[in-house]
């Protein structure tokens, strides 16, 4: 079992910079992807961004060219720098890895969520 631990959401005003961090950790795990959705009430999660373990990435188009996804492999952590907000980003994002025990077996976990307030 996979527990990821999220930080870092807030109130910000339009044009304004938030980071999230998320930290994976718990036993025999290897994270083969980790990612952020985005929640808006009584709607379906959206993913907002993804990189894999090989650092590939890749971006909702909504986000692409404002947020930057990274991740420290030694530390199990990935991280979101949101620039440019805008009202419309948010929302509750959560954070999820997608990870593999030494048996092969293939697992999804996802963070409690935090919260993104982007004001006028």
């Amino acid at each position: 079992q996979v527990q990821l631990m999220e930080s870092g959401g807030g109130l910000v005003q339009a044009g304004g910079s938030l980071r999230l961090s998320c930290a994976a950790s718990g036993s025999d795990f290897s994270i083969n992807a980790m990612g952020w959705y985005r929640q808006y009430p009584g709607k379906q999660r959206v993913l907002v961004a993804v990189i894999t373990s090989g650092g590939t990435t890749d971006y909702a188009d909504s986000a692409r060219g404002r947020f930057t996804i990274s991740r420290d492999n030694a530390k199990n952590t990935v991280y979101l720098q949101m620039n440019s907000l805008r009202p419309d980003d948010t929302g509750v994002y959560y954070c999820n890895a997608d990870v593999s025990n030494s048996g092969n077996v293939r697992s999804s976990s996802w963070g409690q969520g935090t919260q993104v307030t982007v004001s006028s």
